[in-house]
């Protein structure tokens, strides 16, 4: 079975004190995983280490980092690599995140960079992708979406793309309190996964993990996850709160 996943994005939030709590309090709840389920929190650059010794005896949970850079190293101050990421055993790292996009002007090819410096040292990328309502309202998402992943992607070889998490994002479901219905979130993950099989067949599609990322809660995420193509989540707000995300991850399939 592919790796069911519940994503933790803590984004621009939490202390110090108030993330190694809430790490403490998930880790705490000792909530039942199988082989195939994975827990990953990505927390912002200065929480690494911090997060990465809280998991380190811990099977099925992991960290990421929410960005790298798109070069390899040099004078890009205040700018973090992924060989600065692998040195500190970092085994997962979100890119092209709508966010990242949207607010820093991040480019698909830039990505398709972040990507390849990753998957050099290592570390597997979760690339997220997704629309904004302009293009859901003009019934053109499956377009929008299919360029992303082409352009940043399709440059990879079968067995390096099977080392590539995605996260669907429905810009217009993030942080907005609207949700993309069971139904919507399953037909873009089947579209997207059937978009894959056409450029590397459907072994290799059928070998990845798709993750949907807009506003999943406790309350919802066992109807999300149950699509056939919905592979788990990248949550954002509600991975903030322990009792909210411990459901989260008990509604992986």
């Amino acid at each position: 079975m592919r790796k069911q996943i519940a994503a933790a994005n803590w984004k621009m939030n939490l202390t110090y004190q108030q993330g190694e709590k809430l790490l403490d309090e998930i880790l705490q709840a000792k909530t039942p995983l199988q082989s195939h389920q994975q827990v990953i929190f990505t927390v912002p650059f200065p929480y690494l280490i911090l997060a990465n010794s809280e998991v380190a005896n811990e099977s099925h949970y992991a960290v990421a980092a929410q960005n790298c850079y798109h070069k390899k190293s040099g004078a890009y101050t205040g700018e973090v690599s992924a060989e600065m990421l692998q040195s500190i055993g970092i085994k997962y790292c979100v890119v092209g995140h709508s966010e990242r996009r949207e607010y820093f002007g991040e480019t698909n090819q830039q990505l398709a960079e972040k990507i390849n410096l990753l998957l050099q040292y290592g570390i597997q990328p979760i690339f997220c992708c997704g629309e904004a309502l302009a293009i859901r309202e003009a019934a053109t998402q499956n377009a929008w979406v299919e360029t992303q992943l082409k352009e940043s992607l399709f440059h990879l070889s079968a067995e390096e793309l099977e080392k590539v998490i995605i996260a669907y994002e429905p810009i217009w479901a993030i942080g907005t309190g609207k949700t993309a219905t069971a139904a919507q979130a399953q037909e873009m993950h089947e579209h997207i996964r059937s978009f894959l099989a056409k450029q590397y067949g459907a072994n290799v599609a059928n070998n990845i993990s798709i993750l949907y990322g807009g506003s999943v809660k406790g309350s919802n995420a066992a109807e999300i996850f149950a699509g056939a193509d919905v592979d788990g989540g990248l949550v954002g707000g509600a991975s903030l709160v322990a009792e909210d995300f411990v459901a989260i991850i008990a509604a992986l399939k």
